[in-house]
């Protein structure tokens, strides 16, 4: 089997899972003009990862979701701070914006949750620390080191002026169908103010 027909069973076999919380786009994100060895995420594509479970089937994720209702953050407004390089310092995978207000309350979040949902999926455990950040692109693997490099120069000179972003939902996500228009679909998704119980 060849061309496209191979590339579309890769695609459908190794989809990644993960549940994460969904970041609108505002005017920072679009005001951003990268080089041609970066890969922009979709408007659609940006949130915060609380539990990242790979490839596995979609019963396991959906029972990973199921501990999303145990998710203790209620909705909040947090702000964007300094872009980093995640990853390989010389060549990262990702460029992202680290929590600045609420960081604290929002890794506290995580860490109370993700272990339940690594197990409920039988996902392979991320022995990191939660780091709250938004990755809005990502480095072509393509690119010679020299092009990375810029990259990762493009991205450190950012400054987004610490905009303010709202998190409310809690989703779970999967690929989307077309890659090439955006990266990731919502399977799932749950207020933040029913996860935590709130009024």
């Amino acid at each position: 089997m060849r061309g496209k027909n191979r590339a579309t069973i890769a695609c459908v076999m190794s989809a990644n899972w993960f549940i994460g919380l969904p970041v609108a786009a505002g005017p920072w994100f679009h005001a951003l003009q990268p080089p041609p060895a970066v890969r922009m995420f979709g408007p659609d594509d940006l949130h915060v990862t609380v539990a990242f479970l790979g490839a596995v089937r979609e019963a396991q994720a959906r029972a990973a979701f199921v501990h999303a209702a145990s998710f203790s953050l209620p909705p909040c407004d947090v702000r964007l701070g300094p872009v980093e390089g995640l990853g390989s310092k010389r060549r990262p995978s990702a460029f992202s914006a680290l929590l600045l207000d609420g960081r604290a309350e929002v890794e506290a979040a995580l860490a109370a949750v993700r272990e339940q949902m690594w197990q409920a999926a039988e996902a392979r455990r991320d022995t990191r620390p939660p780091l709250a950040h938004v990755t809005f692109a990502r480095p072509s693997r393509r690119a010679a080191l020299a092009e990375q490099q810029n990259a990762l120069r493009w991205a450190k000179a950012l400054e987004l002026g610490a905009p303010t972003v709202r998190l409310d939902k809690i989703a779970l996500y999967t690929w989307s169908e077309d890659r090439k228009v955006t990266l990731f679909r919502i399977v799932q998704e749950l207020p933040l103010g029913a996860a935590a119980g709130a009024p």
